[in-house]
């Protein structure tokens, strides 16, 4: 039996916020696997920010998507049909499935997920792209060492919540500047961080000579612009700045 695939196409490139005359929205039946290919049912969809740049014309670390395509978005499902030696019905992936019900093609960029492991959406956040990215771009290039300060933009966030877990294994003193009084009694009340800036409630340069008395060594960047124009004012000699994102601009 044909399964029904419901799909998002790029109908074109937003202007500012996105739109949903952006998007095509279609019904079409689930394309059977060729040789060498396998069908995913999409279980799970992460909505993540970089979706935006995706949708952008431009030289970028990854293609645009392609007017009339898929809506590129990472996802968990489980393999319903393969004709790939390495896949078989049962098989759990994540990766670039797209906002769809069925993703079709070669497991290029796919990986195998063990659901016994770990719950199944936690492959698209702690072990998936927003945990791998706060893991390597916080131990690699921040390089914390114990006794260290540690102040996190975007700390609520999906991959600043984690920098900032990480900070506090190894021992640092960590510092999260957050929007509203929710997201940051959640970073000190659930994640354990040391302090929060609430920037929507108080003078960012202020909170941060209140929690950074001693300056600040590894500063991990999400948003860019004035909150990252303060933080250097604080920022102590041989620090290391991560620049992972730049939403404000």
């Amino acid at each position: 039996m044909t399964q029904t695939n419901r799909r998002f196409l790029l109908a074109k490139r937003p202007a500012g916020a996105v739109r949903r005359d952006d998007f095509t929205f279609e019904t079409v039946p689930a394309q059977a696997p060729a040789e060498g290919q396998i069908q995913v049912r999409n279980l799970y969809l992460s909505l993540d920010p970089a979706m935006r740049g995706w949708m952008n014309e431009g030289k970028s670390y990854i293609p645009p998507v392609a007017l009339g395509q898929v809506m590129r978005a990472l996802g968990v499902g489980e393999v319903v049909a393969s004709n790939h030696p390495d896949y078989k019905p049962g098989d759990h992936v994540s990766g670039a499935l797209g906002v769809q019900d069925y993703f079709t093609g070669e497991p290029q960029g796919l990986h195998k997920i063990d659901p016994n492991l770990a719950p199944l959406p936690r492959y698209l956040s702690a072990l998936g792209m927003t945990g791998m990215t706060a893991y390597f771009a916080l131990l690699e290039v921040g390089q914390p060492k114990a006794g260290d300060t540690v102040v996190i933009s975007g700390a609520a966030g999906a991959v600043g919540s984690i920098v900032g877990q990480i900070a506090k294994l190894k021992g640092c003193h960590v510092v999260g500047i957050a929007g509203g009084a929710q997201k940051c009694q959640y970073l000190k009340d659930e994640l354990g961080f040391d302090g929060v800036i609430d920037y929507k409630a108080e003078d960012v340069l202020a909170g941060l000579k209140r929690e950074c008395p001693k300056g600040v060594d590894v500063y991990f960047d999400n948003v860019g612009g004035e909150i990252l124009d303060a933080v250097l004012t604080r920022i102590n000699f041989k620090a290391r700045i991560v620049i992972c994102g730049a939403i404000s601009q």
